[in-house]
C-alpha cells in the first residue's frame, strides 16, 4: 500500500488516539481529522493533518477511517449518527472503530455499512498510553478476513501484535477477555503491595525480585512503579474500565457464566469511583482497597 494512495480519516484524538494517529501520519499517510475538541487534536494538525468539523466530512476525504473515542453511545453517534462515518462514507470505503465497544453493535455497524456498499471492521487495542506512544498494541480485529488482510499495513504502524478474530464483533469479544484479565491482575497486584506495605517489607525491593519471576506481568512491570511513586495519571482510565467491565458482564450474562471475580473488580473499581477517582488511571485500585484496611496511600517516605 503506497502512503500517497490511501487518504485516511481518524476521529478521537485522547490519550492514545492522539499517538496512534501520529503514527500514520509519520508514515506518510494523508489524514483528514476530527474531535469533539479541536484543541486536542493541535498536535497533529500541526503535524500535518487535516482538520474538518464533522464525522461525515473525515469520511467523505478518505478511504479508511479509524474512530477511537470513549463509550458505545459516543461510537453510534460518530458512525450511525446523522452527521456521522456513515453518512459521509463512499461505496468501497473501510470503517474501522478501535474503541472498546459491544460487540453486539460492531456486528450492527457491520450489516449496516454493508448495506450502504462499505465495510467496517472491529479492531479494539490493549497496551494503554505506552503502548500507543510505542506502536507495540496489541490489536485485536472482528469482520472480514479480506477486508482485515487489506489493512494489515495501516494496522502495522499503530502495533505489534495484530491478530484477525473472527467475524464481525469477535474483536470486541476478544477484547473483553483481555479486560477480565486486566481487572483480575489489578485487582492482584494491587493487594499484593498492600500486604508488602504492612508487613513492612521496602516494596521497591519486592518489586525487584517479584516482576522478573512468575508472578511478573505488564501490569507489574509498568503499573506496580507509578502506584509506588504515588502517579495515578491515567494511561487508561477508571472510568473506562468501569464502562469495559460492565459491557463484559453483560456479555457474561448473555453467554450464561458466573464470573465472579469479574463482578468483584466491577464492584472495586465502581467503590474508586465513588472515591471521586474515575479520572485516574486504573493502577488507582489501590485507594480502594487501602481504604478497607484503613491504610493511606501512597506510602510515607519513613515507612
Amino acid at each position: 500500500m503506497e502512503p500517497e494512495s490511501t487518504p485516511i480519516g481518524w476521529i478521537g484524538t485522547g490519550v492514545m488516539g492522539s499517538s496512534m494517529c501520529g503514527h500514520l501520519l509519520a508514515r506518510g499517510h494523508p489524514v483528514t481529522v476530527y474531535n469533539r475538541s479541536r484543541r486536542r487534536a493541535e498536535s497533529l494538525i500541526a503535524a500535518g493533518a487535516r482538520w474538518v468539523e464533522s464525522p461525515a466530512q473525515v469520511a467523505a476525504a478518505s478511504e479508511v477511517v479509524f474512530s477511537m473515542v470513549g463509550y458505545p453511545e459516543d461510537v453510534r453517534q460518530v458512525v450511525l449518527g446523522d452527521d456521522g462515518l456513515l453518512a459521509g462514507a463512499r461505496p468501497g470505503a473501510v470503517l474501522v472503530d478501535m474503541t472498546t465497544s459491544q460487540p453486539s453493535l460492531a456486528v450492527e455497524i457491520a450489516e449496516r455499512a454493508a448495506a450502504h456498499g462499505v465495510q467496517a471492521l472491529d479492531a479494539p487495542v490493549s497496551g494503554g498510553d505506552i503502548g500507543a506512544r510505542n506502536a507495540t498494541l496489541s490489536i485485536m480485529v472482528g469482520g472480514p478476513r479480506e477486508v482485515f488482510d487489506a489493512q494489515y499495513e495501516l494496522f502495522e504502524a499503530m502495533g505489534q501484535t495484530i491478530v484477525w478474530q473472527g467475524g464481525p464483533g469477535a474483536g470486541q469479544h476478544a477484547k473483553m477477555v483481555n479486560q477480565i484479565l486486566v481487572a483480575g491482575t489489578m485487582v492482584a497486584m494491587s493487594e499484593a503491595l498492600l500486604y508488602a506495605y504492612r508487613v513492612g517489607l521496602d516494596v521497591t525491593a519486592v518489586l525487584a525480585s517479584v516482576t522478573s519471576g512468575a508472578a511478573g506481568s505488564w501490569t507489574l512491570t509498568n503499573l506496580a512503579p507509578r502506584v509506588v511513586a504515588g502517579d495515578f495519571t491515567p494511561g487508561f482510565a477508571v472510568d473506562h474500565l468501569v464502562k469495559d467491565l460492565g459491557i463484559a458482564l453483560e456479555e457474561a450474562r448473555r453467554a450464561r457464566l458466573a464470573l465472579p471475580g469479574l463482578a468483584l473488580a466491577n464492584q472495586l473499581y465502581v467503590a474508586l469511583q465513588a472515591q471521586r477517582r474515575g479520572r485516574d488511571g486504573t493502577q488507582a485500585l489501590v485507594y480502594a482497597l487501602a481504604s478497607l484496611s484503613g491504610l493511606d496511600w501512597p506510602p510515607s517516605p519513613s515507612y
